[in-house]
């Protein structure tokens, strides 16, 4: 199995893990001569095997992207750290833009004028740079995802 079909079927597995959490709470609860949608007891043996195959996926993965590694030498785990980390920096530097870019409208000379502290466009260039460089990595990432087979 390559790590882009464990990828999917992981998310599959949290897909159907949240599903379940509403599916218990509708079933833990009912008036008084009632029965429930579903028997709880047997959501939770569900449950329980769900979560069993969860993990048995995570371990796999991280086992895999430990091993795996980029054109450049680079393991996959520390791929998708930078990955992660660049999609933080873009989102710090977009609220910092959104902030200095919303200047406030003034009624009267009398109202206090907002100045921006930061040179905005300066900043949207870097963030381009940053978007740039995270969708250059997650091409790499999900190239290697589909040639890596997944360790047992």
């Amino acid at each position: 199995m390559k790590l882009a079909e464990a990828l999917a079927n992981r998310a599959d597995l949290q897909k159907r893990l949240e599903q379940m959490r509403g599916r218990l709470a509708q079933s833990a609860l009912v008036q008084e001569n009632e029965s429930p949608p579903e028997d709880p007891r047997e959501l939770l043996l569900e449950m329980d095997r769900l979560l069993t195959e969860l993990e048995g996926y995570v371990e796999r993965i991280n086992r895999t992207n430990l091993g795996a590694t980029l054109e450049d030498g680079t393991t996959l785990t520390a791929a998708l750290a930078r990955r992660d980390v660049l999609g933080l920096r873009y989102g710090l530097l977009r609220s910092l833009v959104d902030t200095a870019s919303n200047r406030m409208p003034r009624y009267g000379r009398a109202e206090i004028r907002t100045l921006a502290t930061v040179e905005v466009g300066p900043l949207r260039r870097q963030m381009d740079e940053v978007a740039k460089e995270r969708r250059d990595l997650d091409t790499k990432i999900q190239a290697a995802n589909w040639t890596t087979e997944l360790m047992e």
